[in-house]
């Protein structure tokens, strides 16, 4: 049976361009390639929709060069 989508925020730093929230997205979809990805670079959000450990999401996002965390 696969694994039921859900949203996961992250919090992620260092954002500042649209090329930041590219970078971003591209991590992101390294570690689950069908997941959504929404950036908000004002709110400094990173919103996910997909299989992928929200863990495992921030330490590769963190990973990638963009401090970051499951926002609560």
């Amino acid at each position: 049976m696969p694994t039921q989508p859900r949203t996961t925020t992250l919090d992620v730093e260092g954002m500042t361009c649209q090329g930041c929230a590219n970078a971003v997205k591209k991590i992101v979809q390294q570690i689950d390639a069908t997941a959504s990805v929404d950036v908000d670079l004002v709110a400094a959000k990173v919103r996910v929709t997909g299989s992928a450990d929200p863990a495992a999401l921030a330490a590769a996002v963190t990973k990638g060069g963009f401090p970051s965390a499951v926002a609560p």
